[in-house]
């Protein structure tokens, strides 16, 4: 019943760092690209630099796959054998992941959003938003370095 348990603690931990940092990347997208059919209609030239900085955000849903990835490699973690000490490595590491993953995409989107409205208003404004974008996407890689941290430390 233990090892039972220890699992789907483990679980609730994967289901929470590749959910809740995909509706962040699904929020951070939606952002951007609103603001990006508003600029369209101003700049319709601009739809590439439009189109990188609408899916910038979508990268940190990546993240919480890599996050299973790391765990899901490690033998025994996710198979009945999982202690309480690796399932709550887990779940530490999936709250981290997807909490990180998905406050940073959606305030990476509204920094790719308001770089979209400057480049329709005329700016020459890519390079400088996307500078400003990296900031909250390093969390985002901050968290998934942790969880690899968490993960080789539950091994040895």
């Amino acid at each position: 019943m233990e090892m039972t348990m220890n699992l789907l603690i483990a679980y609730i931990g994967i289901a929470l760092m590749i959910s809740l940092s995909g509706i962040g990347s699904a929020y951070g997208v939606t952002i951007a690209g609103n603001a990006a059919v508003g600029a369209l209609k101003k700049n319709p030239g601009a739809f590439g630099n439009f189109i990188m900085l609408s899916a910038l955000p979508g990268s940190q849903g990546l993240y919480g796959f890599a996050g299973y990835f790391i765990f899901a490699s490690i033998n025994p973690v996710l198979t009945p054998e999982i202690t309480g000490i690796q399932a709550a490595s887990v779940l530490a590491s999936g709250i981290a992941i997807g909490l990180v993953g998905l406050f940073s995409a959606i305030r990476q989107g509204q920094v790719c959003a308001n770089g979209i409205v400057s480049i329709g208003q005329g700016n020459n404004a890519l390079g400088s938003t996307l500078t400003f974008a990296v900031f909250p996407e390093l969390y985002a890689i901050v968290a998934v370095g942790a969880a690899f941290f968490m993960s080789s430390a539950v091994v040895a």
